[in-house]
């Protein structure tokens, strides 16, 4: 290991050279009181910023072992040390200057939702920042002095502002633990009491715009109604309504079927989406920390063109005309209602046990046929079971449950256990009504399920399918967004998978097909246990498993670990996916 004297002798030998001199920089330096590790150095200072290493050894950071002793913690702790660097970073690196990426500091942190994340990880022995910085230049020329001025002064500043505990501001640091740890305490004691959410009181559900998750100002906080009333004992305590507890009260969502019906800006899809994105901890503050969902909920929707590969469709689904079958269904141009019942079947064969709809994004034909369509259409001319005839069977044979919203469709009051009615953005407990609705105003509608809903038939992925290789490269994943990655020359659509909030899920989501496809996949294990493979992979080695740079002792890249749900939907929109079924 060289010495920081050293790294400062080579900038400034190299100052006024080629770009690619800073190709000698790779390697490790010791500075006094910690290490920096030049994993990899950009090619060009127009290419991505290279990727390095800080390391502090806990004799001089100093983090109390309690901060991270259970993997919950760990994962707030470093969600927490990330926030801090971008936030110092903010200042210490700002005003870089020089051609492309010159001076550009990135490190990645969350958003609202705290993710488990390579950008700093923290063990018994040390405190490790990963993140990025663009070597300065001047068109293709090295500007030394400023590289000296960013690695070996603003650096060792980052280092001692958000990496020490001396410098942490101790009790907000703990609270973020404490909340993130209270969040999952409460997701963990869900399904013991018969609970898919929760929704504390006082929480603020409504985002600023549709492209901000920050919190609205000035929103109605949620209140919940009293029958629906659940309180749990939290294991830190909380400022809740003006005084310290570990109390905390709101609305329990009950299993089986839950319909949100109200007035069109009344609230209703936006109790949705919170609870569609209370499957992840969310920091103190944003107003749905206390929104929690149980983990294995997926948000379903139609997804008109979608490519379907050898999903058995036929619950939902019959004979189409001229007698062609769906139970190996394949398309690359999916249908509303088909892409929804593919969608459906995809997320129970990943696991799901709690599907989320909202109207809105669904295909009327596929939730709903009315009495009068049913006299107008004869059954045997209409292929598609409604959504409707399946939801109870669905909860009663599988224990799925499923949360709605409807504002449209009182057909759903017949098979609902819960109603809850959004009205000027507070909610109201109206099941008996609703049952006295149902009950006076009878939809005449038959029931259109002609046969029992079986056993999903396993799938199992080729390996073939999945192709990392681009031109010359072997290797090539890129997350252009948390809406559309690329494998190789292949894009995935992500638009419609929901709950995938940041692009470095969909980046450690590339990362992860294509493990499956080349360690897992042996063209005889079903798709759910090649996920239960990857998550054991995940849990005991983390998102360093997944990294090819990893391979190399080096940066494990900029991720973000995704829900198993979500690298399942990723690979069924996958358009060079083979899968066969293997029927019993």
């Amino acid at each position: 290991m060289r010495t920081v004297e050293e790294l400062q002798r080579i900038l400034q030998r190299i100052d006024g050279r080629g770009y690619k001199a800073y190709q000698e920089l790779e390697g490790a330096y010791r500075f006094p009181t910690w290490e920096l590790f030049i994993d990899h150095v950009q090619p060009d200072p127009f290419a991505p910023p290279s990727r390095m290493r800080a390391r502090v050894p806990q004799t001089v950071a100093g983090f109390p072992e309690e901060l991270f002793s259970e993997r919950v913690r760990r994962i707030a702790l470093e969600d927490y040390l990330a926030r801090r660097v971008r936030s110092a970073a903010e200042h210490i690196f700002r005003g870089h200057r020089g051609s492309g990426s010159s001076g550009l500091f990135l490190v990645d942190a969350g958003g609202q939702e705290v993710l488990e994340r390579t950008a700093v990880r923290i063990t018994a022995h040390w405190v490790e920042l990963r993140f990025q910085l663009g070597l300065p230049a001047a068109g293709r020329t090295v500007l030394g002095r400023q590289a000296e001025e960013a690695l070996c002064r603003k650096l060792p500043l980052l280092v001692r502002q958000s990496l020490l505990w001396e410098s942490t501001p101790a009790e907000e640091c703990r609270r973020f633990v404490q909340c993130v740890e209270n969040q999952e305490f409460i997701r963990r004691q869900l399904r013991s009491r018969g609970l898919v959410a929760f929704v504390a009181d006082g929480s603020i559900l409504p985002r600023r715009s549709g492209i901000s998750q920050l919190p609205l100002p000035n929103a109605i906080p949620f209140r919940s109604p009293e029958s629906l009333r659940v309180t749990f004992t939290l294991p830190h305590p909380i400022v809740h309504s003006g005084s310290i507890t570990t109390s905390l009260s709101g609305m329990g969502i009950p299993e089986g079927v839950t319909l949100i019906v109200g007035g069109g800006y009344h609230g209703k899809s936006t109790l949705l989406r919170a609870l569609e994105r209370g499957v992840y901890p969310h920091i103190p503050g944003d107003g749905r920390e206390y929104v929690v969902t149980r983990e294995d909920a997926v948000k379903i929707r139609a997804e008109d063109g979608r490519r379907v590969e050898h999903v058995d469709l036929s619950p939902f689904i019959g004979t189409l005309p001229y007698g062609q079958s769906t139970q190996q269904f394949c398309t690359e141009n999916a249908s509303g209602s088909t892409s929804q019942a593919a969608n459906i079947l995809e997320a129970l064969e990943a696991g799901s046990r709690l599907l989320l709809m909202d109207e809105d994004t669904s295909a009327t034909n596929f939730m709903v046929r009315d009495a009068r369509m049913q006299a107008l259409v004869a059954k045997e001319h209409e292929p598609i079971t409604p959504f409707v005839d399946r939801v109870r069977e669905l909860f009663e044979r599988f224990q799925v449950s499923t949360i709605l919203v409807m504002g449209g469709c009182g057909d759903y009051l017949d098979v609902a256990d819960t109603v809850i009615l959004m009205q000027d953005y507070h909610a109201y407990d109206a099941t008996e009504r609703a049952r006295q609705v149902a009950a006076a105003f009878p939809t005449g509608r038959r029931v259109e399920s002609p046969a029992p809903f079986e056993q999903l038939v396993p799938r199992v992925l080729l390996p073939e399918s999945i192709d990392p290789s681009r031109g010359r490269r072997e290797f090539s994943v890129e997350a252009k967004s948390a809406e559309l990655l690329l494998i190789g020359t292949t894009p995935i659509e992500l638009w419609a998978v929901e709950q995938l909030v940041d692009t470095s899920q969909a980046r450690a989501i590339g990362y992860a097909l294509c493990v499956l496809g080349e360690r897992y996949a042996d063209g005889q294990t079903p798709l759910p246990e090649l996920l239960d493979q990857l998550e054991q992979l995940l849990d005991t080695g983390g998102l360093e498993a997944l990294s090819p740079f990893a391979r190399y002792g080096h940066h494990p890249g900029n991720l973000a670990r995704p829900r198993r749900y979500e690298i399942a939907a990723a690979l069924n929109r996958l358009r060079t996916l083979r899968m066969r079924q293997r029927r019993p």
